[in-house]
């Protein structure tokens, strides 16, 4: 792969390796006592016979065994790849095929090959994919075997024929009607042809059923069918696409093998163009050209660019061709079919190296390609992204009306391990290799009152630090994790002893303003171990721990602020004028700061390979949100601390004074830090799994609470009746008056939490009640909330296991987490206690200030 020159390409990289593959098109994996019939040889190629020899000199081969070597830990030779497969299908089978699967959301399941007794059912893939499989019925499977059931010695060939059409015709309605049935597939390319007439002929068909007919009474009736006959197939993909079109069900795609194909194939026949006819004459049907049409790329492009209903697959053609005719596929069809329009699957087969072949090469040609688009200004590196979700993801999700919801999945190392100094220089080349020299670098902390802490670095001693090898990291006292926010220690905090902060190049982007650069750090001892007390390690142990259990997690932060302005000649802040402003109206976005702060800022974040979702006007004057995009846990965190930064910066730059304060005009709405959660793991959409994950979270809320409302302030706006998560433990579908949304399997939205809280901490907490949760197998006693719980008798509350409030104030927040024995136990009693004796130290400087102070004063540092 290409060497990494930006953070914006390396942000695409991630994209792509992150994106999950909604697999579209491939077919069933060989049962355990079948692998050996088959030759594993066949992974790169369509040839079989005498032919399949010779592959063993083709580049698809060469490239496949040195991929296939690197993953199995074995010499690059096709001897020792069969061995080590071997021994992986005669070991942990199911490992490996894990292994295999990787990266693929689901499975979109031809399940009509022949010799169907070898291999599993299309549901098996259920065991190693996040979603589950889905079935495409192939309509030649489907009349074979009616053929086989009608045809008797008894009946004539015409009324013999009556019947196999009267019975197809109900399969295949009842496939339309079957919900575990998202498409169907035809491989007539391989029988008669692509020519199909365009409109549907009954004599043809009848005469061809007639010679079928009689091959099947000269065979004694043995029931094996093959349907290759001109005039009948043409007739079964009419009376399919006759069906789809006419049914008041969905209008479920049919998919056409075209293309590249083994020899029994009649190649001038396979061209997707020989299908424009039949495209025509079903303008409201959707129909899917497999495998990239090779060689006739082009030809399926303009298909699928000219008619609404046809989409081009870039399938296939990976692993089986070579890499340079695997980019020419990806530009060839660029060139002028949309990339809404493209699909892509892996053609998988018989053996799980299928699939990872497949997978592990689109990435890299995706990033190849993609990338050089967008050196020559072709494309952004966000619409380059957008190219990645739309094909990986979005299209076949909406195609086949599959209602996913794309998480990204979880990189290998998601906590981002300490790298060598000359590691570092290379990463900070790279990165500065397009860009003008900053001045400082920035390292960030998080205390435990949030607020953002930072060394700068000049530039210049950065380069000298990293060149001659010294220790890249800086002292700081550890103090820095006792102090209130006006550097006044809490009680029990010594001003002794030093910690080193390390920086985390990984996290390096440029900003928050013109001339700087910055990342995210990490505490450490003297002797290099992980400090008790740093928020981020302790968030980096919380995933750690999450994996023993077989999880990992996706967030997606809504980052809610308010815009305000400086009164002159004053300390104080206003609310902004009004100028109609209100809940996601459009004239809101025409405020001068939306128009002078969001804009820049989304800009700034784009280049920067934070792509954002959307952002909207919420309730009061100045108040909108930005919606960042879905991440693994702790890369979610960074993003949002960054994007926050980012934002506040350009606020400033604009006269304005951004702010996270709960509740800054007490009659006007909130602001919240809302974050979605997924269990991204296999499986994590099973309710065994995220049920206790959830109810563990909410029998630990109360002292949760300590941490995600975690100011005096939190709780002026922890009130019923405000879409704000409400005062009472429980959850609801939907319910935004609850503290914990459900949305959609494992998707849930966790509510109450604000921009007060320490988001490594808060974060920490969470997760690690859930994780207790799964692992002890906590029940979810408490029943679907589709109402205010605020607004129900105590009766109805008592019939939904609704009995605890969420504490009304930060003292009674710190007394809730200090009363959980458990949750001590499973955060540690050391931070707890450290974070509990600053909490009250803050609180306590509060209550002292008169409510106006207070206001103003939480507006100045949040």
């Amino acid at each position: 792969m290409a060497l990494i020159t930006t953070h914006s390409e390396k942000a695409l990289l991630r994209t792509i390796r992150t994106t999950p593959i909604i697999d579209h098109h491939a077919h069933p994996l060989l049962n355990s006592s079948s692998l050996a019939k088959y030759p594993l040889l066949s992974i790169s190629t369509e040839a079989h016979g005498d032919a399949i020899d010779a592959t063993h000199t083709s580049l698809a081969h060469v490239r496949a065994v040195n991929q296939l070597s690197t993953i199995l830990g074995c010499e690059a030779s096709w001897d020792a790849v069969e061995a080590a497969v071997e021994e992986r299908q005669t070991g942990d089978y199911n490992e490996w095929v894990q292994r295999c699967l990787s990266g693929i959301e689901t499975v979109l399941v031809d399940d009509g090959l022949d010799s169907s007794a070898e291999a599993e059912p299309y549901d098996f893939f259920d065991n190693f994919t996040r979603s589950q499989s889905k079935r495409i019925v192939r309509i030649e499977h489907v009349a074979a075997d009616i053929i086989n059931e009608a045809c008797s010695p008894f009946q004539s060939p015409e009324k013999t024929f009556k019947a196999v059409i009267k019975a197809f015709d109900t399969a295949i309605m009842d496939s339309i009607a079957d919900d575990e049935v998202v498409g169907f597939k035809s491989v007539i390319c391989y029988r008669t042809g692509l020519a199909i007439p365009r409109k549907m002929e009954l004599e043809p068909a009848v005469e061809a059923f007639r010679s079928l007919f009689e091959q099947i009474q000269a065979s004694g009736f043995n029931k094996s069918t093959r349907v290759d006959h001109v005039g009948l197939n043409e007739y079964f993909v009419h009376r399919l696409a006759t069906l789809i079109r006419d049914s008041q069900g969905p209008q479920k795609p049919i998919q056409f093998h075209t293309g590249l194909g083994d020899n029994d194939i009649t190649l001038t026949k396979s061209s997707p163009a020989h299908l424009q006819d039949f495209i025509r004459e079903y303008p409201t049907v959707p129909i899917v050209l497999l495998h990239a049409s090779y060689p006739y790329t082009r030809e399926a492009g303009y298909l699928a660019t000219v008619y609404a209903n046809v989409y081009a697959d870039i399938g296939e053609v990976f692993p089986f061709v070579s890499r340079d005719g695997q980019e020419g596929v990806v530009r060839q069809i660029l060139e002028l079919c949309p990339y809404s329009k493209i699909l892509w699957s892996t053609d998988g087969h018989w053996f799980p190296e299928t699939y990872l072949l497949a997978v592990e090469q689109v990435r890299e040609v995706l990033h190849t390609v993609l990338c050089d688009y967008v050196r020559k200004r072709d494309l952004t590196w966000s619409q380059a992204a957008d190219v990645v979700e739309a094909i990986f993801f979005n299209n076949a999700n909406n195609l086949y009306d599959l209602n996913l919801d794309l998480q990204p999945l979880v990189p290998e190392d998601e906590t981002s391990p300490v790298v060598s100094g000359n590691e570092n220089f290379q990463i900070l080349t790279d990165f500065l290799e397009d860009k003008e020299e900053p001045r400082f670098l920035q390292v960030y902390w998080n205390d435990m009152t949030a607020m953002a802490r930072m060394r700068a670095i000049p530039i210049r001693r950065v380069w000298s630090m990293l060149q001659s090898g010294e220790e890249f990291s800086f002292g700081v006292t550890k103090a820095s994790l006792g102090l209130l926010q006006n550097d006044v220690t809490a009680p029990g905090v010594s001003p002794s002893g030093e910690y080193r902060l390390h920086p985390d190049l990984q996290t390096l982007r440029s900003g928050p303003r013109t001339g700087y650069i910055n990342m995210r750090g990490d505490f450490k001892e003297e002797d290099g171990s992980t400090a008790a007390l740093c928020p981020r390690s302790i968030l980096k142990t919380t995933i750690e721990l999450a994996a023993k259990h077989g999880l990992a997690f996706v967030l997606g932060f809504e980052i809610e602020l308010l815009l305000v302005r400086r009164v002159d000649g004053t300390n104080q802040y206003e609310s902004l004028d009004g100028d109609g402003h209100a809940w996601s109206v459009a004239r809101a976005m025409e405020h001068e700061g939306a128009a002078g702060v969001l804009e820049d800022a989304i800009e700034q974040l784009d280049e920067a390979g934070v792509y954002i979702e959307m952002v909207h006007p919420e309730s009061s004057n100045g108040q909108y949100e930005v919606i960042l995009p879905r991440a693994p846990a702790l890369e979610a965190v960074d993003t949002l601390l960054y994007a926050r930064d980012i934002i506040s910066n350009c606020a400033t730059a604009k006269g304005f004074r951004m702010t996270l304060h709960p509740k800054p005009f007490a009659t006007t709405a909130g602001t919240a830090a809302h974050v979605h959660m997924s269990i991204s793991t296999p499986k994590g959409d099973d309710q065994n799994v995220y049920e206790p994950f959830y109810a563990g979270i909410l029998k630990h809320l109360p002292a949760v609470a300590a941490f995600t409302y975690s100011s005096l302030t939190s709780y002026e706006r922890v009130v019923d009746g405000c879409w704000a998560g409400g005062t009472w433990v429980t959850w609801g579908t939907q319910n935004r008056e609850t503290p914990l949304r459900k949305i959609e399997g494992s998707h849930w939205e966790f509510k109450c939490m604000d921009g007060m809280a320490n988001p490594y901490l808060a974060l920490s907490a969470v997760l690690r009640a859930g994780i207790q949760g799964v692992a002890s197998k906590e029940s979810l006693t408490w029943t679907d909330c589709v109402d205010d719980p605020g607004q129900l008798s105590e009766e109805e509350r008592e019939r939904l296991n609704i009995r605890t409030k969420l504490p009304g104030s930060i003292d009674g927040a710190l007394e809730a987490l200090q009363e959980d024995g458990e949750m001590t136990e499973l955060l540690g009693r050391e931070l707890v206690e450290r974070y509990v004796a600053v909490k009250e130290a803050e609180t306590k400087m509060l209550e002292a200030m008169e409510a106006e102070e207070r206001r103003q004063w939480v507006m100045e540092r949040y």
